[in-house]
């Protein structure tokens, strides 16, 4: 696996502590896992990092001393072992830092933990929630996250140019499954993105359909949504393949999704709202009659994990519809789904660049 250079985390701790500024915080505790491996590089199933103005610390309990030493190495970060409670040591290494306003990541830390700190700290520290400091800066890579994207990109492909020798008539979704999770390892992937869809037949009409014992029969439509994770990278790709004879009615489906996956691509460049790239492949589904047969979002981001910001959606939620900027990476995927025939969806990965965007994924559309 590659590091992540120096250089890079600094300047990922440089732009923190802006954020931290803005948001009128002398320091922030970062709860989210991920967050925590964007800020430290460190990677593991517990662990709480505290960042202000002059200082970043890494608080690890015993079983990831050896872990957070190596991640950190080089970089000015602080290790902190955890002797009693993660609670303990924090509330302890607040205290000696003198902040007086503390962030805390709202979307992550427990209600019990925000409420005993508050207790414990008392009136001299205010704690102050904060929403996607994070996020935001992680919704546009570096030049090191576009680099590990690009070949996962490349790498997910050629597992994608596979998908027909892994499908034939008489073998299980299950099967099929299990094959192109294999291939994802061989490919040199630390492990799958998300469990591999494998949808045949009518089951193709369940956006997240899981594999079933059920049989792959001659002339299915096949719904394939796989994976992997790259030097800890998530790419995603799907492709909707027919077995044996074409049936003319799913191929005009299959169609109609390419069209909108192409619309909602070609629409993609820098100053463009999520929802106008969604509109881009709606407007299309809907040009064939199938407005209603197209129900989720027409992409997410990509990145340390497999939906994050951006959400290439229509719908109104917790994100504001921010125009994309260059070095953003996020799928486009529309799809629509007829019960009783099934289902079609195509997913591509893409980076924002100058003027237009760069497909990071390489495979034929059948």
């Amino acid at each position: 696996m590659s590091r992540l250079p120096d250089d890079f985390l600094l300047a990922r701790l440089s732009r923190f502590r802006d954020d931290m500024r803005d948001a009128g915080a002398d320091a922030v505790i970062v709860t989210n896992l991920i967050n925590l491996r964007y800020l430290t590089r460190f990677s593991g199933t517990a662990g709480l990092g505290v960042i202000t103005q002059a200082k970043c610390c890494l608080l690890v309990d015993f079983r990831y001393v050896a872990s957070a030493r190596e991640a950190i190495a080089g970089a000015p970060i602080e290790l902190a072992v955890v002797e009693t409670t993660y609670d303990a040591a924090l509330i302890a290494w607040l205290r000696e830092s003198g902040a007086r306003s503390v962030g805390v990541e709202a979307g992550s830390m427990t209600v019990s933990r925000f409420n005993l700190l508050a207790k414990t700290l008392g009136t001299t520290v205010a704690l102050v929630p904060t929403e996607r400091l994070v996020e935001r800066r992680r919704a546009v890579k570096d030049a090191y996250e576009v680099e590990v994207l690009r070949e996962a990109g490349r790498r997910l492909s050629r597992v994608a140019r596979d998908l027909r020798s892994f499908l034939r008539a008489g073998r299980t979704e299950r099967e099929v499954a299990a094959q192109i999770d294999a291939a994802i390892r061989d490919a040199g992937f630390e492990r799958p993105a998300f469990e591999t869809i494998v949808a045949s037949g009518p089951n193709g009409a369940r956006p997240h359909a899981r594999p079933q014992a059920r049989q792959v029969e001659e002339s299915d439509g096949v719904v394939l949504d796989f994976g992997g994770v790259y030097d800890g990278y998530c790419v995603d790709l799907t492709r909707t393949l027919q077995v044996g004879r074409s049936a003319p009615e799913f191929g005009r489906l299959v169609t109609a999704v390419a069209e909108a996956q192409a619309a909602a691509i070609a629409s993609v460049r820098p100053g463009i709202r999520p929802s106008e790239i969604d509109a881009a492949a709606r407007d299309t589904l809907a040009r064939h009659g199938l407005a209603d047969a197209f129900g989720h979002g027409t992409g997410h981001g990509l990145g340390l994990e497999v939906h994050e910001e951006p959400r290439i959606s229509r719908l109104p939620g917790a994100l504001p519809d921010e125009p994309v900027v260059p070095g953003m990476v996020f799928t486009i995927e529309p799809g629509a789904y007829l019960e009783g025939l099934g289902g079609a969806r195509i997913e591509d990965d893409v980076l924002v660049v100058e003027g237009g965007c760069e497909v990071l994924t390489d495979v034929p559309i059948e």
